[in-house]
């Protein structure tokens, strides 16, 4: 059986999609810092072990462990994404303040080296960053859009050494797909909207005093928009619910991610926000994780 070492493991992800691909593992080390996506972790993984800040690992606490078979993790994409190009303080790239800790998994996967390693980022990114990651990495990234597994927008690029199969035909999902019944009441907009039809993705736009993206409502007949990790405002999704306005609630953003339902419960709706959009969606790595059985 496998020894993992997840870094950047937020809510554990990657225990999940091992879970789902059927791959057996022996120890799941965790390095993490965020204490409700520890909480979360623990609840659903008692044994995993948790291994602090990723900065902090040396390599005589490197030592320490058993031999690591896989490295996975999906490093900080606060300074790559596109949505801080135009904010010089944020989009710094690879030397951001966050970001530059994917020069943490390097250092890591060339101390450890590990049989198979995983790393994922987004799509967004410039070039250039993508060049410097793939040099680093010694393999071509694979971009793979969330929407073939499920009903949420998400292209990601993901370098690993895996060898992987075709990708499975869509499953062609759409946000009512996913949708739940009868929702509480704190969750509705009584903000007045915008309706555009119901041939637009964005069917409706409210009236909020905030970012464009903050306004938008999605259609519930077609794929919602990327997740993303909400930190104040307004940034949770929303969808068009029977003539009213809504957000999408943490249960449905768990679905989006393939995360099995209230896998996040016990923190606030929040923090759930935070790590279900900063997190991985499941079935794309379970595809991934069915391959090491070839192997």
């Amino acid at each position: 059986m496998l020894n993992v070492l997840s870094l950047f493991d937020g809510m554990s992800g990657g225990q999940l999609a091992l879970d789902k691909a059927n791959i057996k593992y022996d120890k799941y080390y965790a390095s993490e810092i965020n204490p409700y996506s520890i909480k979360i972790t623990q609840k659903n993984y008692p044994n995993t072990i948790q291994l602090g800040d990723v900065t902090q690992l040396t390599e005589d606490k490197l030592k320490e462990l058993d031999k690591i078979d896989l490295l996975i993790g999906g490093s900080p994409c606060t300074n790559l994404t596109i949505t801080v190009i135009n904010n010089y303080e944020h989009n710094q790239g690879l030397d951001g303040e966050q970001s530059r800790l994917f020069y943490e998994y390097i250092r890591i996967k060339n101390f450890l080296k590990p049989k198979y390693f995983l790393l994922e980022n987004v799509a967004s990114m410039t070039d250039e960053n993508k060049d410097i990651i793939t040099r680093y990495m010694g393999v071509e990234p694979i971009l793979i859009d969330s929407s073939v597994f499920t009903a949420q927008e998400r292209e990601r690029y993901y370098w690993t050494n895996i060898p992987l199969d075709q990708l499975p035909n869509s499953k062609n999902l759409v946000l009512k797909d996913i949708m739940v019944d009868n929702i509480d009441e704190k969750y509705y907009y009584k903000q007045p909207f915008e309706f555009h039809g119901w041939d637009k993705k964005v069917i409706a736009t409210l009236n909020l005093k905030c970012h464009d993206i903050g306004k938008r409502v999605y259609n519930p007949n077609m794929t919602c928009a990327t997740l993303t990790g909400v930190r104040g405002g307004y940034q949770e999704k929303k969808v068009y619910d029977n003539g009213r306005c809504r957000k999408i609630i943490p249960l449905e953003y768990e679905r989006l991610q393939n995360v099995p339902d209230q896998y996040t419960y016990g923190v606030a709706d929040s923090k759930r926000y935070t790590m279900l959009g900063d997190g991985w969606t499941i079935d794309v790595i379970s595809y991934i994780f069915k391959n090491l059985k070839n192997t």
